[in-house]
């Protein structure tokens, strides 16, 4: 997978705000914590357990997340899943940190307790990387401008990538924009990047699939399945609600 500065953006901010709430927390004392040590112990370990929390969830995050997008489940329905499947090893790295720091905390705080504790972590974890994502996408694209005479949506693509556009897929926050050469991963909605294509001609031809006319080279047919063979070896699936419009616009011959 290629990161592309918007995608490393999220990554670096979803740590910061990890290192902050750790701080925030520590300062607090949330779940009976303040009363167990001086701030700067409190401070060490709600970071280490923020930031440990963040990486592995979102890591997770991002391994889960294309899959899910392609086999039609919604975040809704996978993130609940994972933060309560996470909290089970996290609950139980987190709690021997705590050990580490206060050896007598075991007998005050039981496992069910601290799954539970866990679980908001994740939770709070999973609000920041959507808020954050949807914040670093809605700043590139205002920031962003397209070169002069070109569709906009090619100033995502880099120079090793060249220019010819063969198709657009969705996956979760992200399009994936692919060309002969490569393809590379832009934070923004399939609906966004489809108005940004200007001109270029194609036709959207499943809920998470646009493609340009001149890359379709046949088609690939399994009982009514339908997909479009493009250049470069690529597929691209075409949904049953599409398929008239596109054999009267003759991409299907």
């Amino acid at each position: 997978m290629t990161e592309t500065p918007g995608m490393t953006r999220v990554w670096a901010i979803e740590l910061a705000a990890c290192l902050a709430t750790g701080v925030l927390l520590g300062a607090i004392g949330p779940f009976g914590s303040f009363l167990n040590d001086g701030l700067i112990v409190r401070v060490a370990y709600w970071v280490i357990v923020f930031l440990s929390c963040g990486l592995v969830l979102g890591l997770t995050i991002r391994i889960l997340a294309g899959r899910a997008r392609r086999a039609g489940v919604p975040v809704w329905a996978w993130g609940p899943v994972v933060a309560l499947l996470t909290a089970v090893p996290l609950g139980g790295f987190t709690r021997g940190v705590a050990t580490a720091f206060w050896p007598g905390i075991g007998d005050r705080v039981g496992p069910v307790e601290w799954y539970g504790q866990t679980l908001v972590i994740g939770i709070v974890y999973f609000a920041l990387h959507i808020a954050i994502a949807r914040w670093v996408r809605g700043r590139g694209a205002a920031a962003d401008r397209a070169a002069p005479g070109d569709p906009p949506i090619l100033r995502h693509l880099p120079p090793r990538l060249g220019k010819d556009l063969l198709c657009l897929s969705m996956e979760d926050h992200y399009v994936r924009l692919h060309t002969v050469s490569g393809s590379v991963l832009v934070l923004m909605p399939l609906s966004q990047a489809v108005e940004e294509l200007g001109g270029m001609e194609g036709l959207q031809v499943h809920r998470s699939w646009w493609v340009a006319r001149h890359a379709v080279t046949g088609v690939a047919e399994d009982g009514r399945n339908l997909r479009l063979r493009l250049k470069g070896g690529l597929e691209a699936p075409v949904s049953r609600a599409n398929v008239a419009r596109l054999r009267q616009a003759g991409w299907l011959g």
